[in-house]
């Protein structure tokens, strides 16, 4: 199997299972710091998951807009908060 935008013609050996992504997602948006490596993303989740499933899980993410991945690390960005949103589409833009 192969995986379209982020791991392309890359073979996939196992998939994430939802539970996995719904782990990494809660444990991103609930962390105490602002930025995270991968490593110590790893240190903190409640379960151990494998370095390429976190990977994929990783580049899903941030291809939904929910994290931002620089040299520094990983960020939550998400937003769910309707104000904020309404504001930001109807602001202008600098």
């Amino acid at each position: 199997m192969t995986v379209a935008k982020g791991y392309k013609d890359t073979e996939i050996e196992h998939y994430p299972t939802l539970n996995t992504v719904f782990m990494i997602e809660d444990t991103l948006k609930n962390m105490d710091e602002s930025i995270i490596t991968v490593a110590g993303l790893k240190k903190i989740l409640p379960k151990q998951v494998n370095h390429n499933t976190l990977k994929v899980i990783l580049v899903y993410l941030e291809e939904s807009n929910k994290i931002a991945v620089s040299l520094k690390g990983i960020t939550w960005i998400h937003n769910v908060n309707p104000k904020l949103n309404k504001e930001i589409s109807t602001g202008l833009e600098l």
